[in-house]
């Protein structure tokens, strides 16, 4: 049926469903509404004309014949106010005696016409995009559709206006007063090369804590508790990187299995912290308890970095819900298809931000800097950042929002991680940024998992990701803290449930195990799931071992999942974003077992050694070539023969690998100008079952080696520091991996 076709087949059904606009009073005379200001954008408290104080509200809503801001008291009696005021597309007044805690939205009119993309429906009561604070559930009744839901024929549904008032079912904004100058907050400022993320869910990183008191856990005061900040200092990491905290909803499909979108990637507010994760309040609180947090952990040296979803919204397709931009300006905020009924979708999740419209660009970059400047957050990890740097149709590194974000003031100086992919043609982007980027770097975690579990054909691969993945980083500029190492992540299997499982166990999504990954690269060690047998359950702690010092002997950034290092599980769930229970929550009940105590004392051990080693944390990558007149060079290979590896050797199957790094002439210099030198280390790392001899490189590498880390014991507290002379063989254990110190 064509368009005109559809266009008049269900005119006279949008006619018969049709109920009658909610009767709230329109534009009461009760509530005087002065010009105000076209910006900034969003609800901003002020002192107004004559000394009055109020708050000024003003909306982008390009297309919109009308704009009402909706005002909500204590008993959610709604009273309405034109906007009248027009200025370069911006509906916007200043309404006096409007004070904080003000709970606010908007009805935008327009013309209702899905085949051109236009879905105005001032039934809708919508969320303002620049809302601080929204106090309020997400429920997705039949109401808070812009379209009849429940059409009984769905080709068509999104064509049939529904009439019903969505007020009773959706949160509002809340007018935030702003009146922090963070003049007492130190940031930490870490230098990338000196960086050691760890990737939590403030949610489910202190729910089971047992020493946060009950009604601060799951939230931003749990998170900046002393006992929390305790367990983060002594592992010794320097950033949070926090999933997506921005105000989120819950999908339909979740919500009617009983679930609840637990990781947050469904945003519907990029200004709001979200409100669930607050213990003080939903009527601004919320936004102080945030910036508690944030001044807690920045005084414990750690950083904090926001992982945001500017890609898509909880709006869905042409399917979903209205809550906010496609109410505003459907045509303005997101990508639409050649048939302006459908959105174009690179995300997977049914829209995509139009980020080449300049209003949404501004909308991202207004939300980025405000959390910068006022929230105090120290960088962000982009969500399907490949997404944002399309320009119409394909990935474009000199896109708009690259470009804004290079020259951009504020947002240039944080720390900017890419996930360098999204769904659509041409998405996967790894390697591809510019300069200012780092970026999430999963051939690193492919080709880790697959050395341990001796499935690499070859170590060349392996050779490059150890070293900073040269091959990926080494143009434009950059450096090798480009690449972000990672082994896990939310998004997959747990470290101990990648030496556990070999199958994905995702049966309590509610979705018959077909979500999630089947490209696991994991190995069981002999049995799929836990296992009583100790033969096991000790392979297993040795393969965590070495997993994690491979990560953290790495040159490039290494990012850590919470838990992985005391061993957390999900039972084989390898998709756990709806289970907000035991499954994704750390269980700190782990340290008490002194297996686990003793690898999250090797954790902490391996990155107190990468902090005192500049060796391991070089700001630029190797040269592999000769540096002084001894010949050495600051970076080298070795067979287990004890000689250097050829072009043959790199091509040839291999399950041991030993990697030579010279501290003697590291690139850069210190604060006052000085060389920094540091120790030289070898480190020999020995996927194969069984043991094997390994000759110890001699002069001009070595005269001797001192044994600091071997993987094959259980207790690291003590390290062995044995020594060892060079040119005769030593025995590697099986599955393991070896850190000798050279000495001269």
């Amino acid at each position: 049926m064509s368009s005109a076709a559809e266009q008049e087949a269900v005119a006279e059904r949008r006619t018969a469903a049709s109920a009658v606009v909610n009767g709230a009073r329109r534009g009461t005379p009760g509530v005087p509404v002065w010009p105000g200001a076209s910006t900034p954008l969003g609800a901003r408290f002020r002192v107004g004309p004559d000394g009055v104080a109020g708050t000024n509200f003003a909306l982008w809503a390009a297309g919109a014949e009308a704009v009402e801001l909706c005002l909500f008291d204590e008993q959610g009696r709604e009273t309405r106010a034109r906007l009248t005021e027009l200025t370069h597309e911006i509906w916007h007044g200043f309404v006096p005696g409007v004070m904080p805690g003000q709970r606010y939205g908007y009805r935008v009119h327009g013309r209702w016409d899905p085949w051109t993309g236009g879905r105005w429906n001032p039934a809708k009561l919508l969320l303002d995009p620049y809302a601080r604070a929204v106090d309020g559930e997400f429920a997705l009744p039949p109401e808070v559709y812009g379209h009849v839901r429940d059409w009984p024929e769905q080709h068509v549904a999104d064509t049939v206006r529904d009439e019903r008032d969505s007020a009773p079912f959706v949160p509002k904004g809340v007018v935030v007063h702003d009146d922090d100058d963070w003049a007492d907050d130190r940031r930490p400022k870490t230098p990338w090369a000196d960086s050691v993320i760890y990737e939590l869910h403030v949610r489910g990183f202190t729910m089971r804590h047992p020493a946060i008191p009950e009604e601060l856990r799951g939230t931003y005061a749990g998170l900046a508790h002393p006992a929390a900040i305790e367990h983060l200092v002594k592992l010794g990491v320097t950033a949070v990187e926090l999933l997506p905290v921005h105000q989120f909803a819950h999908e339909d499909h979740l919500l009617r299995r009983g679930l609840k979108n637990h990781w947050g990637y469904n945003s519907v507010g990029y200004f709001a912290p979200h409100a669930a994760y607050a213990a003080s309040g939903t009527r601004g609180q919320q936004v102080g308890e945030f910036k508690r947090m944030v001044r807690a952990l920045h005084a414990a040296g750690i950083e904090v970095i926001l992982d945001v979803v500017y890609n898509h919204t909880a709006e869905a397709g042409e399917l979903g819900p209205t809550l906010s931009l496609k109410g505003i300006d459907n045509r303005g905020y997101y990508r639409l298809q050649s048939d302006a009924r459908r959105y174009a979708d690179y995300t997977g999740c049914g829209n995509t931000l139009h980020v080449v419209q300049p209003q949404v660009l501004r909308l991202i970059t207004d939300s980025l800097r405000y959390w910068v400047t006022e929230m105090g957050v120290d960088g962000f990890r982009f969500d399907l950042a490949a997404a944002l740097a399309r320009s119409m149709h394909d990935v474009d590194m000199l896109s708009p929002f690259l470009a804004v974000i290079a020259q951009d003031p504020v947002l240039r100086r944080v720390k900017l991680i890419a996930e360098p992919w999204d769904v659509g043609s041409g998405g996967y982007q790894v390697g591809a940024f510019p300069p200012l980027w780092t970026e999430w770097n999963d051939r690193y975690r492919d080709t880790v998992r697959d050395f341990w579990r001796h499935a690499l054909p070859d170590v060349r691969e392996m050779g490059y990701r150890l070293s900073g993945s040269s091959d990926l980083y080494a143009w434009g500029g950059r450096r090798p803290y480009a690449s972000v190492n990672f082994v896990t992540a939310h998004d997959g299997f747990t470290l101990r449930d990648l030496v556990s499982y070999e199958r994905k166990h995702n049966e309590a999504n509610g979705e018959g195990n077909r979500d999630g990954t089947n490209d696991n690269r994991a190995w069981n060690c002999g049995a799929e799931g836990e296992s009583d047998d100790e033969r096991v359950r000790s392979l297993r702690r040795r393969q965590l071992r070495n997993l994690l010092t491979t990560l953290l002997l790495s040159t490039g950034v290494p990012m850590l999942v919470a838990g992985d290092e005391m061993g957390r599980t999900q039972r084989g769930n390898n998709n756990a974003y709806c289970q907000d229970n035991e499954i994704s929550w750390v269980d700190w009940g782990l340290l008490e077992d002194p297996g686990w105590k003793n690898l999250f004392d090797l954790t902490s051990r391996l990155i107190a050694l990468r902090h005192d080693h500049p060796v391991l944390r070089r700001r630029a990558f190797f040269s592999g070539r000769p540096h002084s007149v001894d010949g050495l060079r600051d970076l080298a290979w070795f067979t287990p023969r004890g000689t250097e590896m050829t072009e043959e050797d790199w091509y040839a199957p291999a399950a041991t690998l030993g990697m030579y790094l010279s501290g003697r002439d590291i690139p850069g210099r210190d604060e006052r100008g000085a060389p920094i030198t540091d120790d030289s280390f070898l480190a020999v790392l020995h996927a194969g079952d069984r043991p094997a001899p390994f000759v110890l490189p001699g002069p001009p590498w070595a005269e001797r080696y001192e044994l600091v880390l071997d993987t094959s014991t259980e207790d690291q507290s003590r390290p062995p520091l044995t020594s060892h002379p060079s040119a005769v063989p030593l025995t590697v254990p099986a599955r393991s991996v070896l850190l000798l110190r050279v000495l001269t």
